[in-house]
């Protein structure tokens, strides 16, 4: 009985029901029993094993019909009682067979289970599959048998042509010796056939198959025996001569048993193989007519060991046994062969006049399978080939697959790619496929990113290439199973687990050569992950193909499933038209055409387009070739989808051009960006090679309408193409050069390429790398290449404008009274087609997007709404992605799974996943199908709304978190790592408004929302560490938590996350950063909690260690910072500097200082510790004397830092900036700032005090306050010195610098920091006083920076060689004759900057840290000659945003004041190098371009506007 069933007999019977192995191994190390077996539940699978959905529903469906069995066997054995003795004797034998037959145990937890064996199953055995027997005297030797199927009863006598059949196990005679073994074989052989014979029937007898019913098997159950030797038992029908006495029936008998047949046991658990053994009968009426067979039965005589013949014996076959005639039967048995003979002729006869095979209807079923009885295929399936290899004429019948959204093909043909094929599609598509092998899809990293999958089709060369250089070479059968078989199952498991959710994908076998068994277990592999043969379709034109297929796949799959799901004898021709009839879209293929430079057009094929797969380019032929069936409904589809609040497609601009829509409204901004591209092509503005047009827009204002229009409408004189996201900007700008040239004979004379970028982040970046790709072309610098139209979101798109009002629109949501007219002459013409419901975005545009009509459709829409639904509260997560996360969604197949609509069996379509939704939900939410399908909101603002009324009883907080507790969202595989990026978005991203947002939040929206909206931080913090918890223990949300706790003053709290964030990743600098900043807000607040009068040793010494906490933490970041190679992150040396200038003041307020700076300064410069803090102060004295050495090291840091590096800014973060974030938005100024607070501190009096300090001689005061007082001047270092120079007042600028160069006694004794500074004090002064006094000659200065020659390379300062390059430049002047030391210092100068910069920037793209350009060389002689930035600065008019873009755009270059000041160098360009000549001969100086796009690219003479910089010498404004 089931409830005795131990945890063997449980995994014997789950292996039989088709279990997978390792959850069966789980299962058995949890002790898994009959008893627990009938108790089983979903949740306890799922939670405890992590089995499979489709593997739950296969045990519990199983262990159901068990239970269902035993009960009804229970209720027989009440009526029929127990079985009599003389039946358990009949099985006695057969049981001691079957306990030879033990079922293996499956691998168990140690290696001493997997030794152990499974006792027999008890009396309740499970319903085994059923099979058909081997076709009757039909040799197929591809047939084969599955072990414990079963066959269909033994049968007696039915029309004398269908076979009887009759079982034997044989298990325990195979034991036996060679003799005994024939003996028992031969005499089954004989007494069944001369029974067969006698009654004129065909028949078979199997050995291997039980054949009575015991505890163990089922009767019929197929079990197979060994066969070592297969002559033993075609040698045992030798007895047929000695068992028929009569010669005559010796022949006739030879001719009627045929010879054994040797059919393989299939059995996926044992290495051993196992055969059933049959022999048929067949007594064909000219042999046995009118004769009776009587035969002596072989018995082996145990007594005497020798073989004997049992007396004559006539037998016949009654019922499903073969018994002897009796003496009383024999006369009436004599005279009823006349009969039989006749009736035996008959059956013979009717055989071959009506044939039993009946003609199949092919090509319905073909429909069918596809179509599942509707009249086209769905094409939204993906398709996944599997295949072998095809023969030439086949290859002539595949374009049916060129219409199909191929997924994947699993080609085990290692010819296709040169000749099969894949060879055939490439050239009828005209596309190459990405090519790759099963060891591709191992890597479990971002596999469609990487393999490009969904953009073209993944060929996947099964079992290597013969044509391919590298290690993939065809192997055999074994070997593949050895080597590559791992790799095909991860692979399928991969496609079906990971990538494609059941139900959008369909697999098609194409069975085209003879069947090996790898392609057979490609099968397997897919039965089992799909859960069954669904999905599933094959064919086969060769029906021996087939048939072998059949008998290899029917372990997975019955046969009689097989035959339903195949195709099999339909030629592929007569396939391929079928197909093809029932494809919704049959696009002729076609070439895209382009504009070419001389007005005509040239042919893109679709194999030259996928070598740009990262661009969608747009043909001037699009669509032209498309052939609409049932058109009026696509049509509708097409337009509904885009009025709800779809994004435009061209197939929306198509329709419009040709008449088959209504036009699609251009709003006002689209006349003004095509204005902007004219002024552009036609040079009417300043523009490099790269132009750019910026389109700013609320979201679902149509901005993404314009750009498309703009594209669509200009494609027939520009090459337009819309630029892939999740590409790498060196591959896009790789491609739209290729797009620029392809088939133009003149790079120069090109049509210019016209890409649409949309909210694209990297927009800078692919600027640059476009033009640094033009800077490798022979192409002149004013040749417009490329626009980028770049089409953004954002919330306060007028101000962006104002960045680049020259080429920028804005979109918004206010409609003009010009648009107000279009809309509502097209919403008139649309409510004739479409109920108001289906066209809401367009009915919402058109009012303008009111704030009162959208509340009132909002509340409209949910006023009958149940909120405690499931669907309610998905629209409400949806929102609050929709609302808070720029281009956010859900997936279609996580919708399903939270509404619990995938326990579906039927493939799950978009039409049935709406209709499973209620009315409010298909207004509100929009669906959509890319590479995946998924919903969202149908605008922002009604997203917005919907979480305004939705959550106007439960804050949106509530929401939130209920959100983050939906394991079925998170756990839900298919479209997790987008969802899971939302989720983090939602929590993590704050707003910029250097993104297009309206501010600069300090936390997400949400959060935001939570604290200030609801005023319930701690709620904030709760959803923090929940999200923290969802997402996988995420370290920046940790992060987050401690910068949240840290401003709402929860310092212990923050410093507990900071410490988990830190965990995570211990040598992150920004994790590192906020630990610090936890700590320097905790010393804030502890520091103003102390009233300043009140503040002595014992009651600050908390303080103080707080603060040297923090500064510890942050210079933590900052050597974390240093081994960072792909990012700078100079944050933590500003924060140094703040807590550091704090502390500073803290010690100067405590009663022990309060009045005595002198003490002070002993304290904190000398070993001198007053007696007041030796105690309290204890552990911080070494901290608290190196405060004024690690604040001079931070400024110098920060200083050199910035004299690299440009530091941006606009008008709108001057208007936001505060003090607290000064450092970001202007670090310059905080510069200043602190450097001063630094040196008022150490100059506020000396160790030798002094009454008067303002009028003290230099030459009376300390070094150090010497030093201070210079710091305080502005002159301690380099950003600060040439900071004095953006005075507007000349004259103030030139006396403080020369109270600075008062203070250096003796230029010659200074050490190099302060030579260096020095010297720049004197460049700086001859910038704003040429005549000063205090200036030195230009000679003074270069025979003082000599000393930096002297003096070793890694010790001398970055600015020392900035200060060669700008002192030993050469100068026509006064350098008449060569000088070969100023030319070597200059050489090394110009080495060392290009040393320290690459050191400086590590691997940052240099695009992203724009180098400073601080002097030009102007057009006097000596300091003359040296010109600053600022002065330039001076000549230029406009706002700050105004005189920014004349910089970028080179508008400066051009203007009079500016060329008036600078000189023009001439130079020379050589192998795309720019060179000028140094001061002595052959010596070559290399210039850097600025802007490198500019750099003419053939070996030609070049003039250009020379600066200096931390990185060298560059050029700018080259001609």
């Amino acid at each position: 009985p089931l409830e005795q069933w131990d945890e063997n007999h449980v995994s014997s019977w789950m292996k039989s029901i088709g279990v997978k192995d390792t959850y069966i191994e789980k299962l058995h190390e949890d002790e898994v029993t009959g008893p627990v077996l009938k108790g089983l539940t979903s949740d306890f699978l799922k939670t405890e094993t992590q089995m499979k959905p489709g593997q739950i529903q296969l045990l519990l469906s199983k262990r159901d019909e068990l239970m269902t069995s035993i009960h009804q066997q229970k209720s027989v054995n009440k009526q029929t009682g127990s079985s009599t003795k003389s039946e358990v004797k009949d099985h006695q034998n057969e049981r001691k067979e079957i306990k030879h037959q033990e079922v293996k145990a499956v691998k168990g937890p140690d290696p001493e289970s997997k030794k152990k064996t499974i006792k027999s199953l008890p009396d309740s055995q499970p319903n085994l599959e059923s099979c058909e027997p081997h076709p009757f005297d039909i040799t197929d030797e591809v047939f084969k048998y599955v072990k414990h199927r079963v066959l269909p009863p033994e049968t007696g006598i039915v029309d004398l042509i269908v076979p009887c059949h009759e079982y034997k196990s044989l298990g325990e005679a195979v034991k036996l010796d060679r003799t005994r073994l024939q003996v028992k074989f031969s005499s089954e052989v004989i007494r069944f056939g001369a029974g067969c014979m006698n009654v004129r029937t065909n028949g078979t007898i199997h050995f291997g198959i039980m054949d009575s019913k015991n505890t163990s098997y089922q009767h019929g159950e197929i079990i197979g025996i060994p066969v070592k030797d297969k002559d033993l038992f075609v040698d045992a029908l030798d007895y047929i001569e000695r068992s028929f006495t009569n010669p005559s029936q010796q022949a006739d008998a030879r001719q009627c048993i045929r010879p054994p047949r040797f059919i393989e046991v299939i059995d996926r658990d044992s290495t051993e193989t196992s055969w059933v053994v049959e022999v048929d009968i067949v007594p064909k009426a000219e042999i046995v007519k009118g004769k009776l067979y009587s035969v002596r039965i072989p018995k082996f005589n145990e007594k005497t060991n020798k073989v004997e013949l049992d007396k004559k014996t006539v037998y016949q076959r009654v019922g499903a046994k073969t018994v002897s005639i009796t003496d009383e039967d024999h006369v009436e048995f004599i005279q009823g062969l006349t009969e039989r003979d006749r009736r035996r002729q008959e059956a013979e006869s009717s055989v071959y006049q009506h044939p039993s095979e009946i003609r199949e209807d092919l090509g319905r079923k073909l429909c069918m399978l596809f179509t599942g009885g509707k009249k086209y295929m769905d094409d939204s399936l993906w398709y996944i080939i599997v295949t072998n290899k095809f023969e030439n004429d086949s290859l002539k019948n595949i374009t049916f697959l060129l219409n199909m959204n191929i997924f994947c093909v699993l080609d085990f043909d290692p010819d296709s790619r040169t000749s099969g094929l894949c060879c055939r599609y490439q050239t009828l598509k005209r596309s190459t496929p990405n090519v790759h092998f099963l060891h591709d899809y191992m890597n479990d990293s971002d596999l469609i990113k990487k393999l490009q999958l969904f953009y073209q089709p993944s060929w996947i060369f099964c079992n290597g290439r013969n044509d391919y250089l590298g290690d993939e070479k065809p192997c055999d059968e074994n070997t593949w199973i050895k080597n590559k078989k791992k790799h095909l199952k991860k692979a399928i498991t991969t496609i079906c687990n990971e990538i494609l959710p059941k139900g959008t994908f369909l697999v098609l076998f194409v069975l085209m050569s003879e069947v090996e068994q790898p392609i057979v277990d490609t099968f397997h592999e897919f039965y089992a992950e799909m859960n069954g043969h669904e999905d599933v379709i094959v064919i086969s034109e060769s029906k021996e193909h087939y048939n072998k297929w059949a008998s290899l796949a029917q372990t997975s799959c019955p046969t009689e499933t097989l035959n339903q799901i195949s195709i099999v004898g339909m030629q592929m021709s007569h396939v391929d038209v079928t197909l093809q009839s029932i494809q919704p879209f049959t696009t002729t293929l076609s070439d895209k055409h382009l504009p070419v430079y001389s007005k005509g057009q040239c042919m893109l094929t679709p194999d030259d387009e996928k070598a740009m797969l990262s661009l969608e380019i747009l043909g001037i032929n699009a669509f032209d070739d498309i052939n609409i069936k049932g058109s009026v409904i696509d049509v509708e589809d097409i337009e509904k989808h885009f009025y709800q609040g779809g994004k435009v497609s061209w197939m929306n601009f198509w329709l419009a051009d040709n008449g088959k829509c209504g036009e699609v409204i251009q709003r006002d901004t689209y006349e003004e960006v095509i204005k902007i591209l004219e002024n552009i092509l036609k040079g009417n503005t300043l523009s490099r090679s790269v132009a750019r047009i910026n389109i700013y827009h609320h979201p679902g204002s149509g901005g993404s309408t314009v750009a498309r229009q703009t594209l669509w409408n200009k494609r027939k004189d520009l090459r337009c193409a819309v630029v892939k996201p999740s590409h790498p900007v060196a591959t896009v700008c790789e491609h739209a050069v290729l797009l620029r040239e392809f088939e133009e004979k003149d790079i120069n004379k090109c049509v210019p390429v016209l890409l649409l970028l949309e909210d694209y982040e990297d927009l800078d970046e692919l600027r640059h790398g476009l033009g640094e790709a033009i800077s490798c072309k022979k192409i002149n610098p004013l040749t417009i290449c490329f626009i980028l139209l770049s089409c953004k979101r954002s919330h306060e798109p007028e101000k962006m404008v104002k960045s680049f009002p020259a080429e920028s629109v804005a979109i918004t949501h206010k409609l003009s009274d010009r648009e107000k007219k279009l809309f509502s002459k097209k919403r008139e013409v649309l409510e004739q087609t479409f109920e108001p419901e289906f066209i809401l975005t367009f009915v919402l545009m058109s009012e303008g997007f009111d704030e009162k009509y959208i509340k009132n459709f909002v509340g409209n829409i949910l006023k009958d709404i149940d909120h405690s639904s499931l669907e309610t509260h998905l629209i409400v997560y949806i929102a609050l992605l929709s609302c808070y996360v720029q281009h956010s969604y859900i997936s279609v197949s996580h919708c399903e799974a939270f509404l619990g609509l995938g326990i579906c069996v039927e493939p799950i379509r978009q039409s049935s996943f709406e209709n499973a939704l209620s009315k409010e939900a298909r207004l509100v939410l929009i669906h959509f199908r890319d590479s995946i399908t998924f919903v969202r909101i149908i605008h922002p603002l009604v997203a917005q709304e919907i979480l305004n009324q939705l959550c106007s009883d439960q804050q949106q907080s509530i929401f939130a978190m209920a959100l983050l507790q939906e394991k079925v969202l998170f756990e839900h595989r298919f479209g997790r790592n987008d969802f899971l990026k939302f989720i983090r978005d939602l929590f993590i991203r704050r707003y910029k408004r250097s993104k297009g947002d309206n501010v600069d939040s300090l936390f997400s929206p949400l959060i935001e929302h939570v604290c200030n909206e609801e005023n319930n931080p701690p709620k904030a913090m709760d959803l923090l560490k929940s999200a923290y918890t969802s997402l996988g223990k995420d370290p920046f949300l940790a992060q987050q938590l401690a910068r949240l706790c840290s401003t709402h003053e929860k310092f212990e709290d923050a410093k507990h996350w900071a410490e988990v964030a830190k965990s995570h990743l211990p040598h992150d600098s920004f994790i590192l950063h906020t630990e610090a900043q936890v700590y320097k807000k905790w010393f804030n607040f502890k520091l103003d909690s102390v009233d300043k009068k009140d503040r002595t040793p014992e009651n600050t010494a908390e303080i103080i260690e707080m603060a040297l906490k923090a500064t510890a933490c942050f210079r933590a970041s900052e050597k974390a910072a240093e081994l960072e190679e792909d990012r700078m992150n100079n944050t933590a040396y500003f924060g140094e500097v703040d807590v550091c200038c704090r502390l500073l003041q803290l010690i100067k307020s405590v009663n022990v200082f309060s009045n005595e700076i002198t003490k002070l300064l002993h304290y904190l410069l000398t070993d001198d510790i007053p007696e007041e803090i030796q105690k309290p102060w204890n552990t911080f004295h070494s901290h608290l004397k190196g405060l004024q050495n690690r604040i001079y090291y931070a400024l110098e840091w920060i200083s050199e830092d910035l004299s690299y590096f440009q530091t941006d800014k606009n008008e709108e973060e001057e208007e936001v900036m505060n003090k607290e974030l000064e450092h970001q938005y202007n670090p310059r100024k905080w510069l200043l700032r602190k450097t001063q607070v630094y040196a008022e501190f150490f100059c506020e009096n000396d160790l030798s005090a002094s009454q008067d300090q303002e009028f003290e001689s230099p030459d009376n005061i300390s070094p150090l306050r010497r030093q201070m007082r210079i710091y305080k001047l502005g002159g301690g270092n380099v950003t600060t010195i040439f900071s004095m120079l953006s005075d507007q007042k000349n004259e103030r600028c030139g006396q403080k610098l020369e109270e600075i160069i008062s203070m250096y006694l003796d230029p010659q004794k200074l050490d190099l920091s302060d030579l260096a500074n020095y010297i720049l004090c004197q460049i700086a002064l001859g910038c704003v006083s040429p005549g000063s006094p205090k200036l030195a000659t230009f000679r003074q200065l270069q025979e003082l920076s000599l000393r930096f020659s002297k003096g070793r390379i890694n010790t001398c300062l970055t600015s020392a060689f900035f200060l060669h390059t700008l002192l030993f430049w050469p100068d026509e002047m006064q350098d008449k004759e060569p000088n070969e030391r100023n030319n070597k210092i200059l050489m090394a100068a110009i080495d060392n900057l290009k040393r320290l910069y690459e050191h400086k920037i590590k691997n940052v793209p240099s695009r992203k840290k724009r180098i400073f350009t601080h002097f030009f060389l102007g057009n006097g002689n000596g300091l003359h000659r040296i010109v600053h930035r600022s002065r330039l600065e001076k000549c230029i008019k406009g706002s700050l945003n105004e005189r920014r873009l004349k910089w970028l755009n080179g508008e400066v270059w051009k203007t009079p004041e500016v060329t008036q000041l600078l000189k023009r160098v001439e130079g020379w360009t050589e192998n795309e190098k720019l060179f000028v000549w140094g001061s002595c001969k052959h010596s070559k100086i290399k210039v850097i371009p600025l802007h490198s796009a500019s750099l003419p690219h053939m070996n030609e003479n070049v003039s250009f506007y020379l600066g200096f910089s931390f990185n060298g010498p560059v050029a700018l404004h080259i001609n």
